[in-house]
């Protein structure tokens, strides 16, 4: 392995057998099982450095990495028309393991009917049956491997503190009392419900890709990482991919290849470096001042996002983390997490959640609950005196979608990027949902012990107006963004299902912008699968059998919101 401060020693044009751009949730995915046969020489580039902070890894510090410059691209939305024509905050990774090592480690693999929505979509052999076991793959769940969960991957999956404060097992009875199933396991046979939650989290640290996938491969020597290096475009000679150009201390450079180039560089990343290659809209690019080399419109199209915000609540009890934000709690939680990797540093503090339908017809889960023993925001922030607990909630299926276009030549400048919140009225409908559903849950027997008043949205907002007001101000991203270089067949995919670019040669992307529909769920998990999926392909190794693992479905769901009982 070869790391950037040895890196003056390789000439301008080295070759490779593939480079991989972005050292992130796929990227390292990418990096590892590439060079697993030992013969195929691999650079990954990434434009950020080192992980090896306190911040990123101790999970409690969560806040930190992802609005701090030196860890993610600060990228902002255009002004969203929907939303007042706020500008909204899209952090990124830059760093090794990319948004894996600056998330909130929530592991959420989505509903087994997302994947199969990747099919109809186009992406053939992209469903549930060919997915779950890459799933498997992935990981080693805490609690042993079965016919849902792995037991032998690079991904270590736990509880964090097993739901110690009683605050987590509250909500869980609150969701039944209020008539929804309980589930032991979203991640296994049935999603829909509320039961605990999973988080990347190994051994008290952040089990970001970088710990997971590239540490044990940069022990081979067929693994050449360059950080701070930023991938300018993609080489062509006609419709041959041959390489890629980046800039390194200063200097341009190329790195060439004998196979494969794979963007794995984000769901702003990877079309920004297509369309900054020449590889787009036409529109756009001639705009933007850049050449067109490969006209492919659905670049920087079809861009989704999910949404959510804080329903508050005061505690009764003073039992909540609003107790250990002062300096010397926290001084006492670093310091036992730096000793012993246990405690509440080990922890991202979402222990338990909840996937529920919010209508009638709907046919698997769209709304996702994470429920924190705190009242804060995502930045760290209080927002009043004394104890409070929240539940962040979010609409995840939206209609709206949005796009990413380069604006200049120069890759210096960040491409314009507009999701288009809540354009949709049926997702403006999901959100007036989350309200209400939200309120009778919270107010179920179960938390009458601990509920005190509503801080947020405020007992006052009730009508579809003051709803649809208080979620244009209040709402923020989850930081999901997706589905930017569409994975199928029609004309504005930008992939095909072996996550070869269109009417290219040597080009693939491998990363959540190929997503034809972004799941219901955090995306860390379905990224990391995608990616150990296409390394196969990308190998063209023998793929993993489909699975023959059941689904559980809610019982009526055309006629019922919600149901006690499961149908298999």
């Amino acid at each position: 392995m070869t790391d950037s401060t040895q890196f003056e020693s390789h000439r301008s044009e080295s070759t490779y057998d593939y480079v991989v751009v972005g050292a992130g949730s796929a990227g390292c995915v990418l990096a590892n099982r590439l060079t697993e046969d030992g013969n195929s020489q691999v650079l990954l580039i990434e434009t950020g450095g080192s992980d090896k902070s306190i911040f990123i890894q101790m999970p409690t510090a969560l806040s930190i990495p992802m609005n701090t410059k030196k860890y993610a691209w600060q990228y902002e939305t255009q002004p969203e028309p929907f939303l007042d024509n706020r500008r909204m905050h899209c952090p990124r990774g830059k760093v090794l393991g990319g948004s894996s090592s600056i998330n909130g480690m929530v592991y959420v693999r989505g509903h087994a009917k997302d994947f199969d929505e990747w099919q109809q979509y186009g992406a053939t052999d992209w469903d549930y049956s060919h997915c779950l076991p890459y799933f498997q793959k992935a990981e080693t769940w805490a609690f042993g491997g079965n016919d849902y969960r792995g037991d032998k991957g690079p991904l270590g999956v736990n509880n964090g503190n097993e739901m110690k404060n009683p605050l987590y097992s509250t909500f869980i009875k609150a969701g039944v009392e209020a008539g929804y199933m309980e589930t032991s396991d979203y991640n296994g046979c049935r999603q829909e419900g509320f039961g605990p939650m999973h988080m990347t989290v190994q051994g008290g640290i952040r089990w970001s890709t970088a710990n997971a996938y590239l540490r044990p491969a940069m022990k081979r020597s067929n693994l050449t990482v360059v950080t701070h290096a930023q991938v300018h475009r993609v080489l062509l000679e006609g419709k041959q991919t041959t390489g890629v150009e980046y800039k390194h201390k200063g200097q341009i450079k190329q790195a060439l290849v004998s196979k494969e180039v794979i963007l794995s560089a984000g769901s702003i990343g990877s079309p920004h470096i297509l369309q900054l290659s020449g590889i787009g809209s036409k529109d756009v690019l001639e705009k933007a001042g850049i050449e067109v080399h490969h006209e492919l419109p659905g670049v920087g199209e079809n861009l989704q996002d999910h949404l959510e915000f804080y329903f508050q609540f005061r505690c009764k009890q003073p039992i909540t983390l609003n107790g250990k934000l002062d300096p010397l709690s926290k001084l006492f939680i670093g310091a036992r997490w730096f000793f012993k990797k246990d405690g509440l540093g080990a922890t991202n503090h979402f222990e338990s959640c909840g996937f529920i339908r919010s209508k009638p017809g709907v046919e698997w889960p769209d709304l996702q609950y994470h429920f924190l023993p705190a009242a804060m925001r995502y930045d760290g922030r209080t927002a009043f005196d004394g104890h409070g607990f929240q539940v962040h909630i979010g609409h995840n299926k939206p209609k709206s979608r949005g796009y990413v276009r380069a604006v200049s030549a120069n890759p210096d400048v960040h491409p314009d990027i507009q999701f288009n919140y809540l354009a949709e009225e049926d997702d403006r409908e999901g959100f007036r949902q989350c309200v209400r559903l939200t309120r009778e849950i919270i107010n179920q027997p179960a938390f009458d012990e601990y509920r005190d008043s509503e801080i947020q949205p405020g007992e006052h907002i009730q009508t579809d107006e003051e709803i649809d007001a208080f979620v244009r101000e209040s709402v923020e991203s989850a930081y999901h963004p997706s589905c930017s270089c569409k994975m199928g067949t029609d004309d504005m995919a930008v992939v095909d299902p072996q996550t070869r670019v269109h009417g290219l040669k040597g080009l693939r992307v491998v990363d959540s912008s190929i997503f034809p529909t972004i799941p219901n769920g955090n995306l860390n998990a379905p990224t990391i699968m995608v990616a150990e999926r296409a390394a196969d392909m990308i190998r063209d190794a023998d793929m993993l059998a489909p699975s023959t693992a059941k689904v559980g479905m809610g019982a009526d769901w055309q006629e019922k919101q919600r149901s006690g009982e499961a149908l298999r």
